[in-house]
């Protein structure tokens, strides 16, 4: 057994101790003996069970590097990654990508510069600005039948993309009400994304959140999807209801995390 960088991100991803199992298992224990400290029940040959969605995006250094080759192939380019959890593909999309830190780079972002045929051909092309190129696509009529089929990507993948577009087109038109701010949140918005759209200051936004009772719950990454009881400090933030998140009793400290990782970082 082994621990990489792909398996810590595996082991962050599902809460499974990879680290850990794996030190057992090079000292001679088996999976059937190694107890699950989360849940304190099962066993290491317990397959993790999620309820909810990872997403992970290369971090690429193209903004310092401008000149570079964008084109995404087999070479290594990425200088780092970052990684989202919500309940489903749409909120972590979205989490994942205000988390590379370009900037105010949102979903919403397009280049001014970008001519209709560069908006045509992007999506096209394996490169760093892909996901803007295809939601841009999106928006201005492109279907996700469509940009299946020229890109090759799963429908799957792009029906998600336009979730947030149909989500973007409501917010522009729609008046804004409690129902509408619920589900602009459950699809991973940032209240400066509403409040672009629904032309509202972000802290104007974040007051009517507040008074309309919509507030994110935090769940636990808990290895099981909630079968058995359960005890880690590791959560997501997502709008739901049910809050897994029990205060911790006595003085407590905020660890501020330094954002994407980086090469160089460490």
């Amino acid at each position: 057994p082994r621990v990489s960088r792909s398996s810590a991100l595996a082991s962050k991803a599902t809460g499974y101790p990879i680290a850990r199992v794996a030190a057992k298992i090079a000292i001679g224990r088996r999976l059937d003996e190694i107890p699950n400290r989360v849940t304190g029940k099962t066993l290491a040959s317990f397959e993790p069970a999620l309820d909810y969605c990872v997403v992970k995006i290369p971090r690429w250094p193209f903004d310092k590097f401008a000149l570079g080759d964008r084109d995404v192939g087999s070479q290594m380019k990425a200088t780092g990654e970052v990684m989202a959890i919500d309940r489903c593909f749409e909120a972590a999309l979205q989490k994942a990508v205000r988390s590379l830190e370009f900037g105010k780079r949102t979903l919403l972002w397009e280049d001014s510069r970008w001519s209709k045929g560069e908006v045509d051909s992007y999506p096209l092309h394996p490169n760093d600005l892909r996901v803007w190129a295809i939601t841009a696509a999106l928006r201005r009529g492109a279907t996700p039948e469509e940009l299946s089929q020229r890109t090759g990507i799963d429908p799957w993948f792009i029906y998600k993309f336009q979730n947030i577009v149909d989500m973007e087109r409501r917010l522009l038109s729609e008046p804004l009400k409690p129902e509408l701010l619920w589900q602009a949140k459950r699809l991973g918005f940032s209240d400066e994304q509403i409040g672009t759209l629904a032309d509202r200051l972000p802290e104007q936004l974040r007051r009517i959140r507040h008074e309309w009772h919509i507030c994110p719950v935090y769940k636990m990454v808990d290895t099981c999807a909630a079968e058995f009881e359960a005890e880690t400090p590791y959560f997501y933030s997502t709008y739901e209801k049910e809050n897994e998140a029990e205060p911790l009793e006595g003085r407590k400290a905020v660890v501020i995390g330094s954002g994407p990782i980086r090469i160089g970082q460490g």
